[in-house]
């Protein structure tokens, strides 16, 4: 009866301990990745999210931010709301220090004032390095502070850091360098995921 009940104790006791180590050892599930968009909280921080004005037909411009990734990470997909519909609409990721242009990208508005969303290619950014993010239309949604006041740049949201808005007139694929500091024009965003 005493061989009987060790057997069980031990049976019990090598049981559990093959219990604890499975439930410890996290190699087989999937890592739960976490995608960021920027834009609804640098909308927030800067007050952008007060006053919005929507125009169509209003000129060409290539507009955007310029952003820094706080660390290593990806660009996995592009997200853009208009107020109206567009085919073919030109979205551009720059080096902003070279002005390179790192991809372009066209996306189908189909609906105008509903977000659109394009899985890409993923895209990787590198840890304190300057990009700018651009798309080019006249079409876009202005948005400002109820009393008109500037903002103050960096703005950072999550791991990414907004260094500044920049529009430039017409419809060539240029870097935008006028930095208006009262009012934001898109809206253009994407997801970020950490490396």
């Amino acid at each position: 009866m005493k061989t009987l009940k060790n057997l069980l104790c031990i049976t019990l006791l090598c049981g559990a301990i093959i219990s604890c180590n499975k439930d410890d050892d996290n190699s087989s599930q999937t890592p739960v990745v976490t995608e960021q968009n920027p834009l609804p909280g640098y909308l927030t921080a800067t007050g952008f999210d007060q006053k919005t004005t929507n125009y169509v037909n209003s000129g060409d411009y290539e507009f955007g931010i310029t952003f820094t990734p706080l660390v290593n990470g990806k660009i996995t997909t592009l997200m853009t709301k208009i107020p109206d519909v567009r085919t073919s609409m030109r979205i551009t990721i720059w080096d902003k220090a070279t002005a390179t242009i790192l991809r372009t990208e066209l996306i189908d508005v189909t609906s105008s004032g509903v977000e659109i969303s394009k899985v890409i290619s993923p895209l990787d950014l590198v840890k304190d390095k300057e990009y700018m993010i651009t798309y080019n239309s006249n079409d876009w949604y202005e948005r400002k502070k109820t009393d008109g006041t500037n903002t103050t740049y960096p703005v950072t949201v999550g791991d990414i850091k907004i260094m500044s808005y920049a529009y430039k007139s017409g419809t060539n694929q240029v870097m935008p360098d006028v930095i208006p500091m009262n009012y934001y024009a898109g809206d253009l965003t994407f997801k970020f995921v950490k490396s």
